[in-house]
């Protein structure tokens, strides 16, 4: 069965080369990942809980992709969570629609992964700021299998260094991409 991805940023064209570079890849494969933008899908942030259930139901793996911010996941996220992880649908009683079910997340941190380490500046790794999620999957008896993370400035390449904009190098975004797929691959 194929994987859904489940994309969450609020300026995918224009604001994030690591995430739109992601959603490209993913596009070039139809027959094993549908992405699934959520922004794009309810702009005015009304979620249709029966259309994602349904969605994630028809698919065999599970992927949520986003930016950490705040060193969590972006807002829409949370209210997606929130609303359609139900009792009695996702967990609790007659709850199994994610038992089993192959989850995984795929992040950005803007922050360099030295950084995420207990002797460095955040002194937490991202695995374990990502916590929340993988507690949340195994509540409803999914089976989490880890992240996949791009660490560091993500901004378009001939940024200008004077202004703090780091180049991004091409190299670097598009072994990124090879590597994402292998990691859903991995599945």
């Amino acid at each position: 069965m194929k994987t859904l991805v489940i994309v969450v940023h609020p300026a995918l064209a224009t604001a994030s080369v690591v995430h739109k570079r992601w959603v490209e890849e993913l596009r070039k494969h139809p027959d094993r990942y549908t992405v699934h933008e959520l922004h794009e899908a309810y702009p005015d942030e009304k979620i249709d809980v029966q259309a994602e259930q349904k969605l994630i139901e028809s698919h065999g793996n599970l992927v949520l992709q986003f930016p950490v911010y705040w060193f969590h996941g972006p807002p829409l996220l949370k209210k997606w969570l929130d609303e359609v992880l139900l009792y009695g649908w996702a967990f609790g009683r007659k709850g199994n629609k994610l038992e089993n079910r192959r989850v995984g997340l795929a992040v950005s941190a803007g922050i360099q992964e030295s950084d995420y380490a207990e002797n460095g500046t955040y002194r937490y790794t991202l695995p374990q700021l990502m916590a929340p999620f993988e507690v949340s999957f195994r509540y409803c008896k999914a089976d989490y299998r880890s992240l996949f993370a791009f660490y560091g400035q993500e901004t378009e390449q001939g940024g200008n260094e004077e202004n703090g904009e780091a180049e991004l190098p091409a190299g670097k975004l598009e072994q990124s991409a090879r590597d994402y797929i292998a990691f859903l691959d991995s599945l």
